[in-house]
């Protein structure tokens, strides 16, 4: 067994090195920016530490912090609440509208954040549909303030909440709950003193996700720069980098204290759980089926019908119909009706077909060298014994929480030295550094999918065929991949829709004149040019969608003949 355990440790220290360079060193960069500000352009001279507290004599720098904090702690703890309830309702009643709900779940979770808030800003701008067709003038002033761009990301990010909270209701032990009962507990006190305890693990994971997620988000910001300004530390950074003079002092100072409040978050919630004990599955436990909601049926139905005809009616449907309007201002009528955003997009000079197909190809190559990198993260976590595994793992995951700008000002201060060049690794200004941030984006997402699968292979099988002198390649090659076939196919798919639409990514490191799909769009949106940005969203996001379904049909076809 030398000899092959000898090959895991090889693959060990390769992914180790993989992700060191697609997320250790970008991430180690930023913050030594902080501390030798002029490092990465050949002067060593220690940075003045005083920087950091400059944060507090910068107006901007610190408003970019406190709208931050603002947006993401309210939206933290309204977004956990309404994901949490909704979960539990959702696992403890059976009512019609019941799966439409975790569709709109899925498909708000997948949509990019930049496209979900512009559809808010078209539909509640002075301007917005919401004005002029239904004449809400008190919609404005509503939204463009932060309690209620608090409430419009609520709506956008409570799926995590959501997700975490319903998976963690999949078993019951009902022993408990009837134990309390039997003791005279009311169902009021059952839920307090037994069961909402017993989901705080799952709300706290909700609840850290929503906060990472939401202090990090680059669209909202991007998308409401056109008609209301709300600095914030991920958009102040992009402003830091596109602005004359370049102010990497700035990006450097934000980016730390980006970081900062992801890091904390993420000890506070380590801090948490490991305080108390929350293992409570035994033997009696089973699992949990909604029942019949009975005389609250017609409540829940017509409930749900009208929460999801705001979380997905109106960022979605508002880009449908702005795509199709002629003018904001003429209404729902024929003459107002039109095809000519959506012919505008084929024109001779448009910059979309080129940038979609420039979208399209990096997804693609991203996808695959993410799905070769994902595979080998998950077979060292899952079968090596490695000894550093378990910082693999933690490698992997940074990039969950870590922000496509923190993570994209990264790799221009690690890919822009000049000693790069003789060597032919320059690769800021180049379309290969926007597959590397694809690439780095992509990992966590396969390895999660993939350690899922793989643990349900047994490693007998694979020491089996190691004991008859296969290589570690044919192993994965001609046994493990045929087990998880659906698994990789869905890991890949997952990686190209994902990196599609990365606007944070390719807002900072596009290259001049290389538009990619997400960056036309939201340079069509700073224009004020709505008709034309949401025709160009929903162009982009069909075609990436009809790919994603053909390929997902032709090939799990394919491997259900085989």
């Amino acid at each position: 067994m030398l000899k092959p355990r000898l090959n895991q440790n090889r693959l060990g220290w390769f992914v180790s090195l993989a992700l060191c360079i697609l997320v250790l060193f970008p991430l180690a960069a930023v913050i030594v920016q902080v501390l030798l500000p002029g490092v990465f352009f050949g002067d060593w001279k220690l940075g003045d530490l005083r920087l950091l507290l400059e944060l507090f004599n910068r107006p901007l720098w610190l408003k970019s912090l406190e709208n931050s904090v603002l947006l993401a702690s309210g939206t933290t703890l309204l977004a956990t609440l309404l994901g949490g309830m909704l979960a539990m309702a959702r696992a403890t009643w059976r009512f019609p509208t019941a799966r439409l709900l975790d569709a709109a779940v899925w498909g708000l979770l997948i949509t990019p954040s930049f496209i979900l808030a512009q559809g808010w800003v078209m539909f509640a701008a002075g301007g917005g549909l919401a004005v002029k067709l239904l004449g809400w003038s008190w919609i404005t002033p509503a939204v463009f303030q932060p309690a209620g761009l608090i409430v419009v990301m609520t709506l956008s990010k409570f799926p995590l909440a959501y997700l975490s909270v319903h998976a963690a209701m999949e078993w019951k032990v009902e022993q408990l709950a009837e134990a309390a009962r039997l003791c005279g507990a009311s169902a009021w006190r059952v839920w307090r003193t037994v069961q909402a305890p017993l989901l705080l693990p799952a709300f706290l994971a909700g609840a850290a996700l929503v906060f990472m997620d939401t202090v990090g988000d680059f669209g909202l910001p991007a998308s409401i720069a056109a008609v209301y300004r709300f600095p914030t530390l991920p958009y102040s950074i992009y402003s830091a980098l596109y602005t004359s003079p370049i102010r990497f002092d700035m990006a450097g100072v934000l980016s730390f204290y980006l970081v900062l409040l992801i890091s904390l978050a993420m000890l506070l919630q380590f801090y948490v759980m490991r305080r108390s004990r929350f293992d409570f599955l035994s033997a009696r436990a089973i699992p949990s089926e909604p029942k019949p909601a009975g005389r609250m049926t017609p409540l829940l139905t017509i409930g749900n019908l009208l929460f999801l005809l705001v979380v997905v009616g109106i960022p979605i449907g508002t880009n449908v119909l702005m795509s199709l309007f002629r003018t904001q201002s003429g209404g729902f009528t024929l003459d107002n009706l039109t095809f000519s955003h959506y012919v505008s997009l084929f024109a001779d000079h448009s910059q979309l077909l080129a940038g979609l197909g420039r979208s399209l190809l990096i997804a693609s190559v991203s996808a695959l060298a993410g799905l070769a990198l994902g595979v080998a993260v998950a077979f060292v976590l899952t079968y090596s014994r490695f000894r550093f595994k378990r910082w693999i793992e933690v490698m992997s995951l940074v990039t969950l929480a870590v922000p496509g700008v923190v993570l994209g000002i990264g790799y221009i201060f690690v890919w822009n030295q000049a000693w790069l060049e003789s060597i032919g690794l320059l690769l800021y200004g180049k379309p290969a550094i926007l597959v590397l941030a694809s690439v780095a984006g992509a990992v966590p997402v396969i390895t999660r999918i993939m350690v899922g699968a793989m643990a349900k292979v047994p490693g007998t099988l694979l020491d089996a065929a190691q004991m008859q002198g296969g290589s570690l390649l044919n192993l994965v090659r001609l046994i493990l991949a045929p087990l998880i076939r659906g698994a990789l196919l869905s890991a890949a798919l997952a990686a190209f829709g994902s990196s599609v639409f990365d606007l944070a990514v390719n807002a900072i490191l596009f290259p001049p004149n290389f538009f990619t799909l997400p960056v036309s769009i939201n340079k069509a949106f700073e224009d004020l040019n709505f008709g034309y940005a949401s025709a160009a969203t929903m162009l982009g996001g069909g075609t990436v969608i009809l790919i994603i379904l053909l390929l997902e049909m032709l090939l799990r076809r394919k491997v259900a003949r085989t």
